[in-house]
């Protein structure tokens, strides 16, 4: 478990901080760590891909509730939804920027030979394998789309 190697230790510190926000948010990532070994077929210990795919997952629910809310006029909503993505988010390898992602795309087109939107299914299997954890997938799937189609 590299990436939630110092999950315990946070959870402390949070307590000790009284910080209800991110205490909350920490134990959600235990939670769902804790149902994920535990579920049928399972390993004992998750692979960092799977932690790294576990957490993109609790941040995306989160900021997805939190643009629902920001659509609601529900700023006091939206706030505390968006303070735990951030939480969550620093156990996540640092992101790439999106012209980093966009230079990696361009690199696996060229290498590939795609040249139109047939070969998106190509692409995107490579980008995914190569940006995991490192891009969201939207952006992934946003960026090839532009550089298919132009």
């Amino acid at each position: 478990m590299a990436a939630l190697d110092n999950l315990t230790t946070e959870i402390k510190e949070a307590m000790k901080a009284k910080n209800v926000l991110a205490l909350e948010a920490l134990r959600a990532i235990k939670s769902a760590v804790l149902l994920q070994k535990s579920e049928a077929g399972a390993s004992e210990e998750l692979t960092e891909d799977q932690e790294i795919k576990l957490l993109q997952k609790l941040v995306k629910q989160r900021r997805d509730s939190a643009a629902i809310f920001r659509e609601q006029n529900r700023a006091d909503l939206a706030e505390p939804e968006e303070a735990q993505a951030e939480v969550i988010a620093r156990f996540l390898p640092e992101q790439l920027s999106e012209a980093e992602v966009k230079a990696l795309i361009e690199a696996i087109i060229s290498q590939t030979g795609a040249s139109s939107m047939k070969d998106m299914g190509k692409v995107m299997g490579m980008a995914s394998k190569q940006l995991a954890g490192k891009a969201d997938g939207k952006t992934i799937s946003t960026l090839v789309k532009q550089l298919l189609s132009a």
